[in-house]
């Protein structure tokens, strides 16, 4: 990974890159909740001046969306194992047979974990884990039925869509889903962080990156995906917990020559776009957990803090 999207995001799978696995062509049920969006015009891009240089996320630009339907929480660990039993998928974790860990999330042998990896030593590829072993194969998913699923590739992410009859957002769409109607806002509530209360609004890292983690928000890792509040549209942690699977290829130049209209992404590329920040992210180096941020990771990779939602075709 670049110094462009470092550490709160995850290293790329360094393996040759194959075709994504084949899923069955019987269409599935979906059944995660929905949110109709009537679509409409919206300013995307970061009007704050806290963008993370290399990321593209200016100049401002307004964009018109087509009305499309929306998950109102990422996929869970229940939606996409009903997907498995459905069609016996492997994921590429699965089938590479390792993925990304954060390290203090660890629950794995000693063997099996792969070594820091380079430049972002917080990330260990560890064998066993993946889907069904968040932390490597000591671990499990039980009490996590409503947490979001993780450990699933952009290819992954697409084949779930296949069987759904669903596709993943583009990142206008997905952008202006969680401003939640909040024009120029920072944060799908508005501008604050943190509460008039005190109370976190989202699952974001509190503390010393990456050795301590005060847990203020009561997360280490994945919250519930119905956790704190949902946005004026009735979205769900839209921000913070793990990123989000787009269908755009990333180009961090796009936003100069993007077109008005429900605009598809560039027509090529080497990585693919995700939103939305993580339970890692914090503002000392990665203010990613913002309704404008961006960042993109290789779609055959996956990594203990991304999954996905998807929308209506």
């Amino acid at each position: 990974m670049s110094d462009e999207h470092p550490s709160c995001c995850a290293p790329s799978r360094e393996v040759a890159i194959g075709s994504a696995p084949p899923v069955s062509g019987e269409r599935g049920e979906h059944g995660v909740e929905q949110v109709r969006l009537p679509g409409g015009s919206f300013a995307m891009g970061n009007s704050n001046g806290d963008e993370n240089a290399g990321d593209g996320e200016t100049p401002v630009h307004q964009v018109e969306v087509a009305p499309f339907g929306i998950d109102a929480t990422s996929v869970t660990n229940v939606d996409f194992a009903r997907f498995v039993e459905a069609t016996g998928y492997r994921t590429e974790a699965e089938i590479y047979g390792f993925s990304a860990v954060f390290h203090l999330a660890l629950a794995a042998e000693p063997d099996e974990v792969m070594g820091p990896a380079a430049g972002t030593p917080w990330w260990a590829g560890v064998r066993g884990a993946d889907w069904r072993h968040p932390g490597g194969s000591r671990s499990d998913l039980e009490r996590l039925d409503d947490h979001p699923v993780v450990h699933v590739s952009w290819n992954d992410a697409v084949a779930y869509c296949k069987w759904a009859g669903r596709r993943l957002p583009t990142e206008a769409e997905w952008e202006y889903a969680s401003r939640g109607g909040l024009e120029g806002a920072r944060y799908p509530w508005g501008d604050e962080l943190i509460g008039t209360d005190g109370e976190w609004r989202c699952n974001i890292w509190q503390g010393a990156f990456p050795r301590r983690n005060t847990e203020e928000d009561g997360f280490l890792t994945t919250a519930p995906v119905r956790t704190f509040q949902p946005n004026g549209y009735g979205l769900w942690q839209t921000v913070g917990n793990v990123w989000e699977w787009c269908a755009d290829w990333f180009g961090p130049r796009y936003y100069k020559f993007s077109p008005g209209e429900n605009p598809p992404g560039p027509s090529l590329g080497a990585a693919r776009v995700m939103r939305g920040g993580s339970y890692l992210c914090h503002d000392s180096y990665c203010n990613r957990y913002r309704n404008a941020a961006r960042s993109s990771n290789t779609p055959e990779s996956s990594m203990g803090n991304t999954g996905f939602r998807t929308v209506s075709l």
